[in-house]
C-alpha cells in the first residue's frame, strides 16, 4: 500500500515524534510505500487563505497553494495521523491541514442540493496514533471523546465505505512512565505491522 503518515508536533524530541518514526519505519520494513508528512518540519501554513475560503462552498475550491498536499491525499491508499491531543483536540497545525487539504473537490464534493458526498474512495485505511495528557476517564467520560468523534465520525466517512480503521491512544501522558511509553510503542508497532 501507499500510505501517508501525517505528523504534527513542534518538537523532534517529543514522544509523538518518536511514534511517527516507529510508524514510518514499521511500514517501510513491511514493504509499504510511505509518504512521511511532518507538517512542522515542512513549514506547512495552517491558516486558510482568503482565496481558499472564498472558493470553499463550491466544487471549484482553490487548491493552488496546497496542491502538493491535495495531490498526495488523492493518490494514497491509506492515511495515518500521528499527533498529541491538546485541550481534547488536535493541534492547530494539524487542524489547519484538515481545514485546507480535506476541502471540496478533494475529500468531498457538493451534490446538486449542496450536500456533501465523500470523495476519497482511494483511501482504504484510516488510522490514528495519538496521546492525551489526561487519563482515559477525563477524555471519554468528562470531555465526551471530542477528538475521536471529529476523526472517526467526521473524517473517516470521507474515505472508502469499506475503509479499515484504527485508533490507538496513550492516555495520561502527564503521568506516563518509561514502561507505559514502551508498552504503547510496542502496541503501535504490532498494529502497524498487521497492515
Amino acid at each position: 500500500m501507499r500510505i501517508q503518515v501525517v505528523h504534527s508536533h513542534p518538537l523532534t524530541e517529543s514522544y509523538d515524534h518518536a511514534l511517527f518514526g516507529v510508524i514510518v519505519e514499521t511500514l517501510q520494513t513491511n514493504g509499504h510505500e510511505v509518504v512521511a508528512t511532518d507538517l512542522y518540519r515542512e513549514g506547512f501554513q495552517p491558516a486558510m487563505t482568503e482565496a481558499e475560503r472564498r472558493s470553499y462552498m463550491g466544487n471549484g475550491y482553490d487548491t493552488g497553494a496546497i496542491a502538493r498536499y491535495t495531490e498526495t491525499l488523492k493518490s494514497v491508499d491509506g492515511v495515518i495521523l500521528c499527533f498529541p491531543h491538546w485541550w481534547f483536540s488536535m493541534p492547530a497545525m494539524l487542524k489547519g491541514w484538515v481545514d485546507r487539504v480535506w476541502g471540496p473537490g478533494v475529500a468531498f464534493t457538493y451534490d446538486a442540493e449542496g450536500k456533501l458526498e465523500p470523495a476519497l474512495a482511494n483511501i482504504k485505511l484510516f488510522g490514528v496514533v495519538t496521546s492525551y495528557g489526561s487519563p482515559w476517564w477525563a477524555v471519554v467520560l468528562y470531555a465526551g471523546n471530542a477528538g475521536h468523534k471529529v476523526l472517526m465520525r467526521g473524517m473517516k466517512p470521507m474515505c472508502a465505505k469499506d475503509a479499515r480503521s484504527f485508533y490507538l491512544a496513550h492516555y495520561a501522558m502527564d503521568r506516563s512512565t518509561p514502561k507505559s511509553r514502551e508498552a504503547f510503542i510496542a502496541k503501535v508497532k504490532k498494529r502497524i505491522a498487521d497492515i
